[in-house]
């Protein structure tokens, strides 16, 4: 009863904050209005490619918004049964090559395989046959998503691991084709609790709490399904692969270092997870990027669902834009969240590398 009575105190701890730091928000003036308009114009110099964004919809003033930052995407297609829009598969693929032929070269397809069927008998040859076919369509990678790991299971009732091996075959032809496989395995630790309101992920799951697993007995521990992540890089030598969310290590720049260094196949974006080098030590930071600026992607995790209201999404996706620039290239202070962050004024030939370069590099055919 305490723990409840206590989640149930922070829970409504965390709604209050939000409100009293929604209130604090002072309209943006002028001179905010100029910073994020010269942020963008820098941005935009450097043909930038966000490396990770989930997009169901195309719109003029979308497309012009691409153009204009001269901007390419990496779509990226997840299955989830929590979410009705991406129940299903092939519709989501139809639409997303679709949204590729008319985006005059501004997105790329990285499509996945379903792993709900991963119990039928021809789960393995049948997501090798539909990967094939993708690739063949275009597509320039293949994700796995948290659901390994965090909610399928095997008839016995066994979560099925990243390394399980029917999955082997799948990543064994990913490679085969040099194509790159985009892995999100875990979630942040506040997924495990208990809850933080502080934590940049924290209002994620209150979004969504069927991934929020406080409380809830035997699923497996985050180290449990990292190691397995672990083992797939170790058993796939000539399989590149990018841990998506910083590897799901967000909070340990020690120990992605560790992983940089022990599998060179390895790398990792930034998507959904600049806030965690935002609020970490600057020197510490400024290092990690500059040592390993061969090996973080640039990426955001900002979508665009069919039932957006596309005015305001741009505002959204220019703002995450011209924030990054400002942490990452300047040495700007400036509040971002009721945080106070410290630019990293990152050399400019790293900032090509995570901008651009690294993109091109690590996933082909961007």
């Amino acid at each position: 009863m305490k723990i409840i009575a206590r989640t149930s105190f922070l829970l409504v701890l965390a709604v209050a904050l939000g409100t009293w730091c929604a209130s604090q928000q002072a309209t943006p003036g002028p001179a905010e209005h100029a910073n994020t308009d010269q942020a963008l114009k820098s941005f935009a110099a450097f043909q930038p490619i966000d490396a990770h964004v989930h997009v169901f919809k195309t719109d003029p003033a979308f497309q012009a918004m691409l153009e204009r930052l001269h901007l390419k995407l990496l779509n990226i297609l997840v299955v989830d049964d929590t979410l009705p829009y991406r129940k299903e598969l092939k519709p989501q693929v139809d639409d997303a090559l679709a949204l590729v032929r008319t985006s005059h070269g501004h997105m790329a397809l990285c499509t996945t395989f379903d792993p709900y069927r991963f119990n039928d008998a021809s789960f393995t040859a049948e997501s090798i046959k539909q990967i094939d076919q993708n690739f063949a369509a275009g597509a320039v990678a293949v994700k796995i998503w948290k659901n390994l790991g965090m909610e399928i299971k095997t008839p016995d009732g066994k979560f099925v691991m990243p390394d399980d091996p029917k999955l082997e075959p799948i990543y064994q032809d990913i490679a085969k084709h040099g194509k790159t496989m985009l892995a999100h395995n875990a979630e942040p630790d506040v997924a495990w609790g208990p809850p933080d309101p502080s934590d940049p992920s924290w209002s994620y799951y209150q979004e969504n709490p069927q991934w929020f697993l406080f409380n809830k007995p035997g699923f497996p521990s985050k180290q449990t399904i990292l190691e397995a992540r672990d083992h797939v890089l170790a058993a796939n030598p000539k399989l590149r692969v990018v841990g998506v969310h910083l590897g799901s290590m967000e909070k340990d720049l020690d120990n992605i270092a560790r992983h940089l260094d022990r599998y060179p196949n390895f790398a990792v974006d930034m998507a959904a997870r600049m806030e965690y080098l935002m609020i970490a030590p600057t020197d510490k930071v400024r290092a990690f990027l500059i040592k390993y600026q061969d090996r973080v992607l640039y990426g955001t995790d900002l979508d665009l669902l069919a039932t957006a209201d596309v005015a305001e999404a741009l505002k959204d996706w220019e703002a995450t834009y011209a924030r990054d620039w400002r942490f990452l290239a300047t040495d700007e202070s400036f509040e971002s969240e009721g945080r106070k962050i410290q630019g990293l004024k990152l050399p400019e030939a790293v900032l090509h590398k995570i901008f651009r370069d690294n993109a091109r590099h690590w996933v082909p055919g961007l």
